[in-house]
């Protein structure tokens, strides 16, 4: 079948790992299903891959891609859900021990078809396209977790994006002014904030940008080059939610602040099978639609790995077959 993966670890260069090829066709162990991929977004899980975070050596080749969406056998359209989890576990799917991603441990969904527990699959929406489908699976999720699960914040409250392009961030963007929260982003360009703005972000900064007032809470992917910045933009006792440091990790603590000020630290990873479903029912109650800022064949995903690579986002970056 035809496949994008990756075809070892490159920590330097990892677009050179990068193939367009061909794998052979998966076989379906007894309680999994096979998905027939129809749209499947990039996220930047991909390019750690190829640069050989969080996989072992022995597991390459490794078909990319986390999330997506498509028709199992039968002809239900489903989300996918990228989160696989030990069969013995029972709890929330995010604190597992032995969970894994997929193009962790198992094959990706940037090919003709995916095999994944039964599990794993969520009805999709009718009101959803399977490019906006796929959107859902990891960055979506990602926001609506950290928002509506880790953060504790309240409609009429404030709150701070860092980054306003990426696929969290644009989805943050939109459930918190869907929520009625009142939405402000950073963002290093003015084309990044207007597109924050066109997304609903009621007012946006440059980064680093100091703030009219500070806010309840700070949603945090970028890391190093945002922390500080997001630490001081913190009202006493205001919470940052984080679940990425896309510009390294090795923050400041500034604890002196932290305890001084009482503020709050929480981890968000992915989410739920179960948030997942929620996070479908939301958008089509709230009538959201994810931002799509580039839809390519999957023939050509070279270039959306270029563009992520290189910050050229705005929006979702989504490959169909």
């Amino acid at each position: 079948m035809f496949a994008v993966y990756a075809n070892e670890a490159n920590a330097d260069d990892p677009l050179a790992s990068l193939v367009v090829g061909e794998r052979p066709d998966p076989e379906v162990p007894a309680g999994w299903v096979k998905v027939n991929v129809k749209a499947a977004s990039l996220n930047m899980h991909d390019i750690w891959t190829l640069r050989g975070v969080g996989i072992k050596s022995e597991q390459f080749p490794m078909i990319l891609g986390c999330d997506g969406a498509g028709v199992l056998d039968d002809g239900t359209e489903v989300v996918i859900h990228s989160v696989v989890n030990d069969e013995s576990w029972q709890g929330d799917d995010t604190l597992d021990p032995k969970r894994t991603l997929l193009t962790e441990k198992h094959q990706g969904t940037f090919a003709d078809s995916v095999v994944v527990p039964a599990r794993n699959v969520v009805p999709k929406p009718r009101g959803l396209s399977m490019s906006e489908a796929a959107t859902m699976g990891t960055a979506w999720l990602t926001a609506y977790r950290m928002l509506f699960v880790k953060s504790g914040l309240r409609p009429g409250q404030t709150m701070l994006v860092q980054g306003a392009s990426g696929g969290v961030s644009t989805a943050l963007v939109q459930l918190g002014r869907a929520a009625g929260l009142r939405v402000w982003v950073t963002g290093r360009s003015e084309d990044k904030r207007a597109l924050a703005e066109q997304l609903g972000a009621h007012q946006t900064f440059e980064s680093g940008a100091r703030l009219p007032e500070r806010v309840d809470g700070v949603f945090e992917t970028v890391g190093k080059a945002t922390w500080s910045h997001s630490m001081k933009s913190l009202k006493p006792g205001g919470i940052i939610v984080v679940s990425g440091s896309t510009s390294g990790p090795d923050a400041s603590a500034e604890l002196q602040r932290l305890f001084f000020l009482q503020l709050r630290v929480a981890g968000s990873t992915m989410g739920t099978r179960d948030e997942l479903a929620d996070l479908l029912t939301y958008t089509e109650l709230a009538g959201i639609r994810p931002q799509i800022g580039a839809e390519l064949p999957l023939t050509e995903a070279g270039k959306g790995f270029e563009d992520m690579l290189e910050g050229r986002t705005s929006g979702k970056i989504v490959f169909t077959r």
